[in-house]
């Protein structure tokens, strides 16, 4: 589809720069004080509890932004105090203040806690009436000189497709914060995706409707903040965290999705809205203070890390390319689809926050410049019969028979010399296209822009993605074959990925995982079967990153496979991956 190039840039971000936006993302931040506000004894606060856990997160040197939220008896207004502490006892209150929250917000609350010190951990509890909610610990950000730093990064938790054991494990990892790098929630109707085994597990997604309206939204959040093992890791730890597309909707791009028909949901623009307001209440993210700054956001781990995360779905993408529009009986033009993904006018950051990271990149002095964001950045290319068998998009079934013959045969030819591969071999070779149009694959241009101006740069750079349900580990290359940094993509909370229904199946996915990274140049290991997150720290020589994995998100009862653990080690000097 061809959208005409002044309504491509028109984002709901720039729509509603003269709305009232702004204070709504913001309108549940309560009392930034260190004593509290006695404005509120005079209010009749209505009786309520806390049935949602609290959290933290956006740390910064000195604040960090603390989250909970009450369930009311009745509707009515909800005085809550809170304090922050240097000791679990709370003996030492560093800071504390108290607010009102009602139904406008979703009695959700948020403080933007101040005067903290660097690099300092701290406990933080909150009270209404004679309730008190579970206690958080959180920690600042370091300045300065700092020896290390570590994350744990996950993405894609999808509550009807299994328990979140993978939650309960980060409450256990002592990392500096959590990187949630999107698909928090899924959108879904009860019987939608993944969606086979929830009522046998009791994960029956709520409202049963696909969410589109604000309630929806906000009901589903309530229900994913409902489990204890997501409330343990949000207590545990401060989540730094961005959106990705089910937030609001399949495959979203700036000003629509896959997953949303304006005939029957009504406005994209106005459920979009809906979508971010609850996020904005329900996570502990700093409410922006311009529009300009809505997602993307600079998090400065001293001298070592500076971590920039980004918005590749909804604040500038242009809409993604489809195999279909490409493929005539079941076979895909490659010369046309070349050409597409490679028009240098295409986006998946838009213009002001490609110039913003750019400048970031360009104003880094710290050790490493890691991007954490949604989707693959480096090249993902398979032979096109491969897709043709396997993509969703083009075939009703994928013929797993034709598929694993065209893999077997291009894995054969990559391994001969070319002067060694008859013409139909390197034929099937040269036909190598983008497995995922939807990632920076399909964005090419712009992603070998960045690429390219950070290796001119000497940016020592680390991508992170999530999206995709699976594990992956590669190089980044510029166009031309320089190094530029390595990627991880972390695997799912919950989702299934490649090993799921209708798709490989969990004994094809793991005999896929191999034969792919043999055949893609810059990737290095996939895992297409577990689900997991990923342990990453840094020094300022090098970082190890650990693709970690569970057993099952079919049970409660599971243990972590160390089996299928894999590390990986990059020196700064060379940015290789080893």
């Amino acid at each position: 589809m061809t959208t005409p190039p002044d309504f491509k840039r028109r984002t709901l971000v720039k729509a509603l720069a003269t709305s009232s936006l702004i204070p709504i993302l913001g309108s549940n931040l309560i009392a930034c004080s260190n004593s509290s506000n006695n404005s509120n004894n005079a209010i009749d606060s209505v009786p309520a509890d806390f049935n949602h856990g609290v959290a933290s997160g956006d740390p910064l040197t000195d604040r960090v932004i603390l989250w909970t939220r009450v369930t009311p008896v009745e509707e009515g207004q909800v005085v809550v105090r809170w304090e922050v502490a240097e000791d679990a006892a709370f003996t030492n209150i560093v800071s504390q203040g108290e607010g009102v929250t009602n139904a406008d917000v979703d009695y959700t609350v948020k403080v933007d806690a101040e005067g903290l010190q660097p690099a300092a951990a701290y406990y933080y509890r909150f009270m209404t009436g004679d309730k008190t909610s579970p206690m958080g610990k959180t920690r600042t950000l370091p300045q300065g000189m700092v020896q290390a730093a570590s994350f744990a990064v996950v993405s894609c938790a999808n509550y009807p497709a299994g328990f979140f054991n993978v939650y309960a494990e980060l409450a256990k990892q002592d990392v500096d914060a959590v990187l949630h790098l999107g698909d928090y929630i899924y959108e879904y109707s009860a019987a939608g995706y993944a969606s086979e085994r929830a009522e046998e597990l009791g994960r029956v997604s709520e409202p049963a409707n696909e969410i589109i309206s604000l309630s929806d939204y906000r009901t589903r959040y309530r229900q994913y903040h409902s489990d204890p093992d997501l409330q343990a890791a949000r207590a545990a730890l401060p989540f730094i965290i961005v959106w990705d597309d089910h937030e609001v909707a399949n495959d979203s791009w700036e000003n629509g999705a896959e997953n949303h028909n304006p005939s029957t949901e009504g406005a994209y623009a106005e459920r979009k809205m809906a979508a971010i307001q609850a996020w904005y209440e329900w996570l502990p993210v700093r409410p922006p203070a311009t529009m300009e700054d809505i997602i993307y956001r600079r998090f400065q781990y001293g001298d070592l890390v500076d971590l920039l995360m980004l918005d590749t779905r909804h604040v500038g993408r242009d809409e993604q390319l489809q195999y279909s529009d490409f493929a005539s009986g079941g076979i895909i033009d490659v010369d046309s689809v070349r050409a597409a993904y490679n028009d240098s006018t295409r986006s998946i950051l838009g213009s002001e926050q490609l110039g913003w990271l750019r400048e970031q990149l360009n104003q880094s002095s710290a050790r490493w410049q890691v991007l954490g964001q949604q989707v693959l950045m480096s090249r993902y290319r398979i032979p096109s019969p491969l897709l043709e068998a396997l993509d969703p998009g083009l075939v009703s079934e994928i013929d797993l028979a034709k598929g694993t013959a065209a893999l077997l045969a291009a894995v054969e030819a990559k391994g001969k010399a070319p002067e060694e591969r008859s013409a139909e071999e390197q034929a099937l070779l040269d036909s190598a296209i983008p497995y995922n149009l939807d990632a920076w694959d399909g964005y090419s241009a712009e992603r070998d822009e960045i690429l390219g101006f950070a290796q001119q740069l000497d940016s020592k750079l680390v991508a992170l993605a999530g999206d995709t349900h699976n594990a992956w580990t590669s190089q980044l290359r510029t166009s031309d074959g320089k190094v530029a940094g390595v990627e991880f993509g972390c695997t799912s909370v919950s989702s299934p990925g490649f090993d799921g229904p209708g798709l490989l199946g969990p004994g094809n996915a793991g005999l896929f995982g191999p034969l792919v990274a043999g055949l893609i140049d810059d990737l290095n290991y996939t895992n297409l079967v577990g689900r997991g997150y990923l342990h990453i720290a840094f020094t300022a020589d090098a970082l190890t990153a650990t693709h970690r994995f569970i057993t099952t998100v079919d049970s409660k009862d599971y243990s972590v496979n160390e089996a299928a653990s894999k590390t990986f080690v990059v020196q700064r000097a060379d940015m290789l991956l080893t």
